[in-house]
């Protein structure tokens, strides 16, 4: 008898003719985490199989932070001859140990000489004959084993873990994420990659005054982030001149906003360099000046890029969580800082004006600084070498 791990697809029922596209780029992630484990990779219209002589927890776990997985079950394989579904699904019920159940059977082979109906009913006898405590709930049991009978043989399962969800790493595209190395900018590359979209990191840095210390967390954000995806790019760009040339002319109040408005001018020139589809952040509405809803206006005038903002309406303690559970929450809060807090400003304007951005880049010769910093971007790979 086979054994081992059955994949269910979830939203990926809704994709039409894309859904084998999408299905093929899911196998070969599920490919990539189970790199190292002895096992065979399957794949069919409905499912993916897993087969394993043993299934350990190693490939659960690694096979639960795979996104476009709705769920995971540990399925048995075995012959369509009535005796081998009852032990099969008696084997299952017994693993899963809940004390009521369910049998629910669903048949792509139609030539099954039973019905599901029947099948379900013939087997769910079988056990209650052998398993004294045993008994029936239809609407709530503690376990629901799953009979799919299909041509070559039947698959029988009990045990099933809610897993990531989403769509398959990639297949949705791939955004340019700014990336501070605070705690909020990698939870929101968490949940980007969570839902299938591919991350590449921009990262300002502002040296003499942020140190290599700040850029190496940074590194090591992004390197647990590579559990999600194998290989993460990271454009560290070298802000110090045009830094300094803001503050310069803007003063206390606009300076925050006139820095991520050139922020977004270089991030949108090298998200279009880079094959990227749109930028992305961690901002969450309100939580500081540069991210009220004013601000935000006024900041994305400058482009054209959609911004996607998965933290929008979190609060703190909500992405401090995620934070903790990914294992990010650590290496955030080491005393790094990096240009977007060395220079912060004591009066920062929460409601700035457009008009009033615009005068004072006037000031500024920012166009050739823009450009300099998008040429000289230092990229580097997180995650292995480029293949």
């Amino acid at each position: 008898m086979k054994k081992g791990i059955l994949i269910h697809f979830g939203e990926l029922s809704t994709k039409g003719k894309n859904r084998e596209n999408f299905i093929e780029a899911l196998a070969k992630n599920i490919n990539h985490a189970l790199k190292g484990l002895s096992c065979e990779v399957k794949r069919d219209h409905d499912h993916i199989r897993v087969y394993m002589d043993e299934v350990p927890d190693e490939a659960l776990s690694r096979l639960l932070e795979v996104s476009g997985i709705n769920r995971l079950s540990l399925f048995y394989e075995c012959g369509k001859d009535m005796d081998a579904i009852r032990e099969t699904a008696l084997l299952a019920y017994r693993e899963d140990g809940g004390k009521t159940f369910k049998v629910e059977t669903s048949r792509s082979d139609k030539s099954f000489p039973l019905d599901s109906y029947a099948l379900s009913r013939d087997v769910g006898g079988y056990i209650l004959r052998n398993v004294k405590e045993s008994s029936v709930d239809v609407h709530e049991p503690e376990t629901r084993v799953r009979i799919l009978v299909t041509r070559p043989c039947a698959y029988v399962y009990a045990k099933t873990i809610r897993a990531a969800g989403g769509y398959p790493l990639g297949t949705l595209g791939k955004v340019l994420m700014l990336i501070s190395g605070g705690i909020d900018s990698p939870v929101a590359s968490y949940a980007l990659l969570k839902r299938g979209i591919a991350i590449e990191g921009i990262h300002f840095a502002a040296p003499p005054y942020t140190s290599e210390e700040a850029i190496n967390k940074v590194k090591d954000l992004l390197g647990v982030l590579t559990r999600y995806q194998r290989k993460i790019k990271l454009h560290v760009v070298n802000f110090t001149k045009l830094q300094l040339a803001i503050y310069k002319e803007a003063g206390d109040p606009y300076a925050i906003t006139i820095m991520r408005r050139m922020m977004l001018r270089i991030a949108e020139r090298l998200a279009k360099e880079k094959g990227c589809l749109a930028l992305a952040s961690g901002e969450s509405v309100g939580q500081v000046a540069s991210q009220t809803l004013q601000s935000m206006v006024a900041i994305n005038a400058v482009t054209s890029y959609p911004i996607i903002r998965p933290l929008a309406t979190f609060d703190k303690n909500e992405t401090i969580d995620i934070a903790k559970k990914i294992g990010t929450y650590d290496i955030s809060i080491r005393p790094y800082e990096d240009c977007c807090t060395i220079f912060t400003p004591r009066h920062p304007v929460t409601r700035p004006k457009i008009d009033i951005c615009e005068d004072i880049e006037k000031k500024i010769d920012f166009e050739a600084m823009v450009e300099e910093c998008v040429q000289t971007a230092e990229t580097i790979l997180i995650g292995g070498e480029e293949e």
